[in-house]
């Protein structure tokens, strides 16, 4: 497939066309405050972040996000993953800090490509633009592809089961090992989603009419439900890879 990888900030024509990608994401995804506030800025704000990838015909075909910020050198990345680093890039943005370190906020790749091996292109992609920017490291809360399959292993186990060949278990981590990236641990509540029951049921289609947990299709661990009070609580934990560039 003959691609071109650019940035926003090179093609801001492009926005529409990258910002309006289709994608495959679970409903309830959509429905993080965090990432409600704050995902559309980076294509708005930090368009040097934003890189794609078009095919001959002109179509985007896949899109990597990241956000620059200042963690300090040995700095601990946060228990909170996903939804704090992006709290953290845009405040330290606001207030001006010089950033040090670049995290990967997503990969994601059209339906009709995926499996083709664009995810690692991109990834490859992002972790050139940091470099190119100064950047010694990226590091990035990974969402592990398979993980949705087990939703009752604790993700410190599957975090760190391999294969054979001493490689991770699961595809996308694999991907970034492949790439040179290093596990650090689980960031534990990477991405949060509260919501009524009325609202679960409308993106699950599920009844969530029983105390406890309840596993949804594309969700890494079961939903905590609370009939009695009315809503349900999903905490989503990541997986922190250190890339050293």
């Amino acid at each position: 497939m003959e691609l071109k990888v650019a940035s926003l900030a090179e093609r801001p024509e492009m926005h529409g066309r990258v910002t309006g990608m289709a994608d495959t994401w679970p409903e309830f995804l959509r429905n993080d405050l965090v990432g409600n506030a704050h995902y559309a800025r980076i294509a708005a704000e930090l368009p040097e972040y934003v890189l794609f990838a078009e095919n001959e015909r002109g179509e985007v075909v896949a899109h990597a996000y990241s956000v620059p910020f200042a963690l300090g050198a040995g700095g601990e990345l946060p228990a909170r993953g996903w939804d704090e680093v992006l709290v953290w890039a845009f405040g330290d943005l606001r207030r001006g800090l010089r950033p040090d370190t670049v995290s990967a906020i997503s990969v994601v790749v059209a339906p009709p490509v995926q499996g083709t091996g664009l995810s690692a292109r991109m990834l490859s992609a992002m972790r050139d633009n940091a470099r190119a920017r100064g950047f010694r490291e990226v590091v990035a809360p990974v969402r592990p592809s398979a993980k949705h399959r087990e939703p009752r292993t604790p993700m410190e186990e599957y975090a760190f089961r391999t294969r054979d060949d001493g490689l991770p278990h699961d595809p996308w981590l694999r991907v970034h090992v492949r790439a040179g990236g290093r596990i650090e641990g689980v960031a534990p509540a990477s991405m949060s989603v509260a919501a009524s029951l009325d609202e679960w049921r409308a993106w699950t289609r599920l009844p969530f009419d029983e105390e406890g947990l309840v596993e949804v299709p594309g969700a890494l661990v079961p939903v905590h439900c609370e009939p009695d009070r009315g809503y349900a609580v999903y905490v989503e934990p990541s997986v922190w890879v250190r890339h050293t560039l």
